[in-house]
């Protein structure tokens, strides 16, 4: 796996939307607090387009993420936000460029499918806050500021209490390539070519406005795909926006663990990443350490 170099004072970022349409006022916001990091900040040509529920055609999108993975002087390509669209540019986009001078990428929850196509093709990433959250939280929020962590070179450690679902925690150790993110969008792309899966890696899932039943469609699709007999440790995130479905056999969270209660590997839940304030940023494709006691999850990728 390619590792992009970390960032300097002075270095060239972009700013883009390859899936849905942002305001400009949100982008403008994060393009200050990019720049007081000390970046070159750049709003590619199409980043604030509006094209239906779109930023853009597919071309307009395609070609200010080709251009960007192309550029050589682009050492950082930051997502202006997901929504859907990101996965009508899989098969259109050519990785030649990004392999030969990586560059960190950084976004979540559409921009899933875009972090699965770069691991696919041995290239580290960065699940984490987009514009809207650097617009809104500011340069002080602590998911902003692991995030600037990572890019600068500095390593991850995690110490999280256990709160909530502690009863639901499987204790044990896990270390393995990370992979996953959004568990409807990571579904979407299960079976195809940029669907990877690790053998021994953790995984992590989370997302938003999804029903229980859902969930648990999904998680039993990863289930048959084999996914759960490959991996060391499962970390479920935040899953918000949603209402308990009283005509389940339990909650959200809890089907999830029946679902994986037949293996050994250790799993934990709540875990500080989503569309949440405390969204903790996470290098995918890096190899994860995840440590599961009582009262206490750790997780570090150094």
């Amino acid at each position: 796996m390619f590792q992009p170099p970390k960032l300097q004072l002075g270095d060239n970022a972009v700013i883009l939307s390859p899936a849905g349409k942002i305001d400009a006022g949100l982008v403008e916001k994060a393009v200050e607090l990019l720049s007081e990091w000390g970046l070159r900040v750049e709003i590619s040509e199409n980043a604030l387009c509006h094209t239906g529920r779109f930023s853009g055609f597919v071309d307009q999108r395609l070609s200010d993420l080709q251009k960007a993975m192309n550029d050589p002087d682009v050492k950082l390509i930051f997502c202006s936000r997901g929504g859907y669209g990101t996965v009508h540019l899989l098969d259109k986009l050519d990785f030649t460029g990004i392999k030969q001078h990586p560059k960190w990428v950084v976004g979540y929850s559409d921009i899933t499918v875009l972090h699965a196509a770069l691991q696919s093709n041995g290239i580290m990433s960065i699940h984490g806050p987009m514009a809207k959250h650097f617009a809104e939280e500011g340069a002080d929020d602590i998911s902003v500021r692991f995030t600037k962590a990572i890019l600068v070179g500095e390593r991850i450690v995690y110490e999280i209490p256990v709160a909530n679902y502690a009863h639901l925690n499987r204790k044990g150790k896990a270390s393995g390539r990370l992979f996953g993110g959004n568990l409807s969008v990571f579904c979407g792309i299960l079976g195809s070519k940029f669907a990877k899966i690790p053998k021994n890696g953790v995984m992590f899932i989370e997302d938003i406005g999804e029903e229980p039943y859902k969930v648990d469609r999904y998680i039993n699709q990863l289930k048959l795909a084999g996914v759960f007999d490959k991996i060391s440790g499962l970390i479920v995130g935040q899953f918000n926006d949603y209402t308990e479905d009283n005509e389940m056999y339990s909650t959200l969270y809890e089907s999830i663990a029946l679902s994986v209660a037949e293996y050994a590997f250790p799993v934990c839940f709540d875990f500080p990443v989503g569309h949440v304030k405390h969204n903790f940023p996470l290098v995918m494709g890096k190899t994860a350490k995840l440590i599961i006691k009582e009262n206490q999850i750790i997780f570090k990728q150094s």
